[in-house]
């Protein structure tokens, strides 16, 4: 059972699922985590945030004949609420990648919600919500233009579990990211946004035994499967709810050079350049990400993969500006510098891919942990310089992700 209840009856052991009011207001940059400290709760009372939901099958319930402002039994009342609140003001000021780090984890938080349910309307048949998809897009937007890292490689940081509504959040950045990269005008670059966030919305037809299958897919389950983009363009065509852009993307996103793809099995320049760029921020989203049957592939080994599926698969002059946009080594590379310390990259160089921001934590000379430092190796006098990429499955660092994010997993 989901409850609306005022702040003052927070205690240690509720299930926080949602605050009420708009989007940057609440002190947390999750949305959903049970109280236990009770520092968290003084922040809330301290913020202009009134009212919460809380799950009491997650966490502890407010006492027998406490008033509640409200409770339903599906989440996606929850949702509707906290998205009819006040959108925050547009800002595109530029701004660091750690302080932007803070800012993209809310707006992941926020748009998995959205997603999902857009995903729920979908699946019942109902119009998806326009404006509401619009303001997402806006959201990650001006998240990509005041630091395009952080919001992508935040949103490559999914459970499992949540990878179908996630892959549309980070999809959607990567589509914005890659259209500034190629210089698109504004109009187009918020279509593909937008087709980054609904390209898989034929998923929500699908049946959940097939799509969050642990084992290979039979025959007829992959069958299954690849009719998601018919489902999805159909979706949105018969409700005329959004531009030509978006829908192609929807239609075309699994298309292939050699034209072994579906549904079209459309060939070489017969494909827009908007489906390849479809292609390729989907396929990278998807191979980075953890699955429910796989583990994700590190970004820079991801790249390496990719570079080989260019002509049969990826176009590959848009895949070497979606290098470009992302860097030879992406945010999160375990990497080899000459003087055989281990680092993860941290950020990218504006004049050089291959000199990003690396904190170094690891000697393979001493073979032990090192106390952690940032080395920035554009900084005029550095003489480190990357000599390869590291397989993190070897290595096995618990703390990777923690150690170039500050965040040790996903809580969206």
């Amino acid at each position: 059972m989901l409850k609306r209840i005022n702040v003052q009856e927070l205690t240690l052991g509720m299930h926080i699922d949602g605050f009420c009011g708009p989007w940057m207001d609440h002190p947390f940059w999750r949305n959903h985590f049970v109280l236990t400290d009770p520092l968290d709760i003084d922040r809330v009372l301290a913020s202009d945030i009134r009212d919460v939901w809380i799950d009491t099958s997650k966490g502890l319930d407010v006492p027998p004949g406490t008033e509640t402002v409200m409770q339903v039994e599906t989440i996606q009342a929850v949702v509707q609420e906290i998205l009819q609140a006040e959108a925050p003001a547009r800002d595109t000021t530029p701004t660091s990648v750690a302080v932007e780090y803070a800012r993209a984890a809310q707006i992941c938080a926020k748009s998995k919600q959205a997603v999902i349910a857009m995903f729920q309307e979908a699946r019942m048949g109902n119009t998806v919500n326009t404006e509401l998809a619009h303001n997402l897009v806006n959201e990650v937007s001006d998240s990509v233009i005041r630091n395009p890292e952080a919001m992508i490689s935040l949103a490559r940081l999914k459970n499992a579990d949540d990878y179908t509504y996630m892959h549309s959040v980070a999809v959607c950045a990567l589509m914005i990211s890659l259209a500034r990269q190629l210089k698109l005008d504004e109009a187009q670059t918020r279509s593909l946004g937008l087709a980054g966030l609904l390209h898989d919305l034929g998923k929500a037809v699908m049946p959940m035994e097939v799509l969050n299958k642990p084992g290979k897919l039979t025959d007829a389950e992959f069958r299954i499967i690849q009719s998601h983009p018919v489902k999805g363009h159909r979706m949105l065509a018969d409700k005329q709810a959004v531009d030509d852009i978006v829908l192609d993307v929807v239609l075309h996103h699994h298309e292939k050079m050699d034209g072994t793809g579906y549904p079209d099995r459309q060939k070489g320049n017969s494909i827009s350049l908007f489906a390849k760029m479809g292609a390729i921020c989907d396929v990278y989203d998807a191979i980075t990400s953890n699955r429910p049957y796989k583990k994700g592939w590190d970004p820079s080994e991801s790249l390496k993969k990719m570079a080989e599926w260019t002509n049969s698969h990826l176009d590959p002059q848009i895949f070497q500006a979606f290098v470009k946009s992302l860097g030879i080594y992406p945010t999160g590379s375990l990497v080899r510098l000459t003087s055989g310390r281990l680092g993860v990259v941290m950020e990218q160089c504006a004049s050089s891919l291959l000199k990003p921001v690396v904190k170094v934590f690891y000697s393979t000379n001493s073979d032990m942990r090192i106390p952690p430092e940032v080395v920035d190796l554009s900084a005029p006098g550095c003489k480190e310089k990357i000599t390869g990429r590291e397989d993190p499955e070897f290595w096995r660092f618990k703390d990777l992700n923690e150690l170039w994010s500050g965040m040790a997993q996903a809580s969206w």
